[in-house]
């Protein structure tokens, strides 16, 4: 393993203390993709050693206009842990964040496994236990979100928290692509989308994560939890914001960004 990603490994890990750091220049090339995972996977080990549970995935930069904004033709993943998880309706304290922003998704816990590389929509339908009304609560440990598509990657897809609607439901009947989203911040309207906007539906986005961690010896077992990507704009949060996060024919979840 290059001294290089180790140290780009302890840069981001020192920077959840509160101090962004500066694009990984220095580290990965903008687009590289096996150094910028090697450098997550570094750090996943390192937490993991620390006591931290792995209870999911996320997918990211799921939307065609973020990936050639950050010039790549793929989404990213990244780790979630259990202490990951804020409460729906629940509070997650500023001092915990540096620059953070909420996006609301479709969530799916698993109810079976999906070992499979060659794993397809039909086939995480059916593995689906529950679907879930989500908000990601993502921060960059990189100053001024200057990232590139390495700097994301490495810095566990830019994840902090998520929220999962207690309430979940059964997929059966629940129409995914056409799901209309309304985020809403202290009551007022602050970003809209739809399922598709999950490369074109979130299915599509879950088998993608299945495939890649399956090759990558690391599939995805029943009770994971599965964040499928953003399906409107992102929303920087301010002390003291209640965020609310309802998805058509899939259910609610919110939570509070304040002090205790």
């Amino acid at each position: 393993m290059s001294a290089n990603y180790n140290d780009a490994a302890k840069l981001l890990r020192d920077a959840y203390a509160g101090a962004a750091v500066a694009p990984l220049r220095n580290y990965l090339e903008p687009t590289d993709a096996a150094g910028a995972y090697a450098v997550q996977e570094i750090n996943t080990r390192f937490w993991e050693a620390q006591g931290r549970r792995i209870v999911g995935r996320k997918a990211g930069l799921t939307a065609k206009a973020v990936q050639a904004q950050l010039g790549v033709d793929q989404p990213d993943f990244g780790v979630l842990f259990d202490d990951m998880q804020v409460a729906d309706g629940g509070m997650l304290t500023p001092s915990r964040c540096i620059q953070p922003k909420a996006e609301a998704e479709i969530a799916f816990v698993l109810g079976a496994d999906l070992p499979s590389p060659d794993t397809t929509p039909s086939d995480v339908a059916a593995a689906v236990g529950s679907v879930h009304a989500a908000i990601e609560i993502v921060d960059s440990r990189i100053a001024a979100w200057k990232i590139t598509f390495a700097d994301t990657v490495a810095d566990n897809g830019s994840s902090a928290f998520f929220v999962l609607a207690d309430d979940g439901l059964p997929l059966t009947g629940i129409d995914l692509e056409g799901a209309a989203m309304e985020m809403t911040v202290n009551g007022d309207v602050a970003s809209t989308g739809v399922g598709a906007a999950a490369l074109g539906n979130p299915l599509n986005a879950a088998a993608w994560l299945a495939r890649t961690l399956a090759m990558r010896g690391e599939p995805l077992r029943a009770g994971d939890i599965l964040l499928a990507g953003a399906l409107g704009p992102m929303v920087a949060l301010k002390d003291g914001d209640k965020v609310a996060a309802r998805i058509g024919g899939v259910g609610r979840c919110s939570f509070t960004y304040a002090k205790e």
